[in-house]
């Protein structure tokens, strides 16, 4: 038997994936191909364009990648590259409302990505060749879509639609597809973590180390308050039945979504990893995503962006409100960091053999494992 294949067995029987997994670069490099180009994997924040003409570069395991807002208040994304030579086409974030202007030769993009100049293309006294095909030398666009809040792509064009694989889970927080609000001055974040990108999933996955990791949590969020969410070869996570809303000193509350089910307000709230790289949660009153971003083997950059459901949770009457659960949440996000890292050394160990799970605690992690072993068998 494989060692892949044991990974797939049940549980109770399963090892963890090995330790070349985390550490050796060959496996990355396969491992990013099939698991963040060949699916849908999230890049960026629908917040991070949220005018038209607002462009966004972001790369996601090395492939250079911009997003942008088109004129139809759409959200697109393109390789972030010019047609001529190759060149990075936009460096930082900003406007481009007049294009999308290479920097090298100054071929310039509209924001639907139609090649609209080529200056002196055709000698110092021509911007037309005849063998330059405006029409066919468009930016290579990515397949696109945006979910609660988070831009979505597949690199590789060939994982059918978003709605499709993730129909489960689309089906499963219905009730959250409403228009959502973001406060980039204080609802984002990012951490820089020395950890493989898989390791930061794995945890996410489980509430089993809540009372040694996250006491503070723990004390009204207990473990036995936690629940193992699994859909095999979706995502997995865990939810908790005691969420409370954060409140003002004189009592004043985030707006809620609208229309929400009775199991939103007595409490629940749910933490699912969409794989490969997004882990989400939704609350009555936020959502929130965190967008794994592999730079290498073992170092991963974590980006967090806070969700709200009205304009008034914007107001700034609110910003304390918006800033103390920012605060909160970093300082969740912070303390696994020791554990991530710890568990990234740890897989220097030679003899190590990819560890086991607890059949009552790990099963949303033992089907993170699945997924990626039958992905890369």
């Amino acid at each position: 038997m494989s060692y892949l294949a044991k990974v797939q067995q049940s549980v109770e029987t399963a090892n963890g994936l090995p330790n070349e997994f985390y550490t050796d670069p060959a496996v990355y490099a396969e491992e990013t191909k099939r698991l963040l180009l060949g699916q849908w994997a999230g890049i960026a924040f629908e917040g991070d364009v949220p005018e038209v003409g607002d462009v966004y570069p972001v790369e996601l395991a090395g492939v250079p990648l911009v997003v942008v807002r088109d004129r139809e208040n759409q959200v697109r994304v393109y390789e972030n590259v010019c047609r001529h030579r190759g060149m990075i086409l936009v460096s930082e974030a900003g406007k481009a409302k007049q294009g999308m202007r290479c920097p090298y030769h100054s071929w310039t993009y509209d924001l639907s990505g139609r090649l609209v100049a080529t200056p002196l293309v055709g000698g110092p006294d021509a911007n037309h060749h005849p063998c330059i095909d405006k029409p066919e030398l468009g930016l290579l666009e990515v397949p696109t879509h945006v979910y609660l809040g988070v831009v979505y792509v597949n690199v590789s064009r060939d994982a059918g639609p978003f709605v499709d694989i993730h129909s489960k889970l689309l089906d499963r927080w219905s009730e959250f597809k409403q228009p959502l609000f973001f406060d980039r001055d204080v609802s984002q974040f990012t951490l820089d973590v020395a950890c493989n990108w898989k390791l930061a999933v794995e945890n996410y996955c489980e509430a089993y180390h809540l009372p040694w990791i996250h006491p503070d949590l723990n004390s009204y969020s207990r473990i036995e308050d936690h629940y193992n969410i699994v859909e095999k070869d979706a995502y997995s996570g865990q939810g908790t039945t005691v969420f409370n809303p954060s409140r003002t000193e004189d009592g004043r509350l985030l707006d809620t979504f609208e229309g929400l089910s009775e199991k939103w307000w007595n409490g629940q709230a749910e933490y699912i990893v969409l794989y490969p790289n997004v882990l989400a949660g939704v609350h009555r009153d936020h959502v929130f995503a965190m967008l794994l971003l592999p730079q290498s083997v073992n170092h991963t950059l974590e980006r967090v962006g806070i969700f709200y459901t009205s304009e008034q949770s914007m107001d700034e009457s609110f910003a304390d409100l918006r800033a103390v659960n920012a605060k909160q949440w970093r300082l969740v996000f912070d303390e696994d960091i020791e554990v991530v890292e710890g568990m990234q050394r740890g897989r220097a160990a030679p003899h190590f053999d990819g560890g086991r799970f607890s059949p009552a605690m790990d099963t949303a992690t033992h089907c993170f494992h699945a997924w990626v072993a039958k992905s890369m068998s």
